[in-house]
C-alpha cells in the first residue's frame, strides 16, 4: 500500500544527509557543554547549573542513539523514543528529588559562574536548534531530538536569570526554582516522546 505524503515526507527527511550532519553537530556542542557545565555546576554550588549539565548528558546519548536507529524501521525508531523518553523522565524524577534536597541543605550558589557559563550553553543551544529547525516535525525519534534541544534553550535562559536573581537577592531560592521548572520541563518532554513513540507502535 502507498504510503501517504506525510509518511514519505518523514520516512525520506529522517535519512536525509543533512539530517544526520545536524545530529552530529548538535552530538558535539552537547558533549563540549556537559562537560563544562558539570565542572561549573560541582565549582559554584549550582543546582540548576548541575541540572543542566546533566540535561546535556542526557541529550548526548539521545542524539547518538538517534543516529544509530536512523536506517532503521519506524518501529525500532519508536522504540528507541521509549528508551529516551524513560532517561528523560529518570533525569527529570533525580533533579526534583535534588532541588528538594538542596532547598533544606543547599549554600548559596556563585552567580557569576551561573551566568557567564548559562550564556555559553545558551550560545551552544541556539546553535543546535538553528541547525535541526527544518527536521523538527516527523517521527517521534526526530520529535524527541527537537523537544530536547528546545527544553535546553529554555532552560538556558532560567539559569542566566536564576544567576541574575541570586545576585540581586543573595538567595538560594532563584536557583532551586529554575532547577525545579528544568525538572518540569523533563518530564513533560518525556510524557510526549513516550505517548507519540506509544501511537506509532500500534499502527
Amino acid at each position: 500500500m502507498a504510503c501517504t505524503t506525510s509518511c514519505c515526507t518523514s520516512h525520506s527527511t529522517h535519512l536525509s544527509p543533512k539530517y544526520r550532519k545536524a545530529l552530529w553537530i548538535a552530538l558535539g556542542l552537547n558533549i563540549t557543554l556537559f562537560f563544562i557545565e558539570i565542572v561549573m555546576g560541582v565549582k559554584s554550588g549550582s543546582v540548576s547549573l548541575l541540572s543542566d549539565s546533566l540535561d546535556f548528558f542526557g541529550d548526548s546519548a539521545n542524539y547518538v542513539i538517534s543516529l544509530i536507529v536512523l536506517p532503521m524501521a519506524l518501529s525500532y525508531r519508536a522504540k528507541a523514543s521509549l528508551l529516551k523518553g524513560a532517561t528523560m523522565g529518570g533525569f527529570g524524577l533525580f533533579i526534583l528529588i535534588t532541588t528538594l534536597y538542596r532547598w533544606a541543605y543547599g549554600e548559596l550558589p556563585n552567580h557569576s559562574e551561573m551566568s557567564v557559563v548559562g550564556v555559553l550553553a545558551l550560545f551552544a543551544n541556539l546553535t543546535a536548534l538553528w541547525v535541526l529547525y527544518h527536521f523538527r516535525d516527523g517521527d517521534s525519534n526526530m520529535k524527541s531530538v527537537w523537544i530536547c534541544s528546545r527544553n535546553d534553550a529554555i532552560g538556558n535562559i532560567a539559569v542566566i536569570l536564576a544567576g541574575i536573581a541570586v545576585y540581586f537577592t543573595q538567595s538560594k531560592y532563584p536557583d532551586l526554582i529554575v532547577a525545579f521548572v528544568l525538572a518540569l520541563l523533563a518530564l513533560q518532554g518525556a510524557r510526549e516522546i513516550i505517548a507519540k513513540a506509544l501511537m506509532e507502535l500500534k499502527g
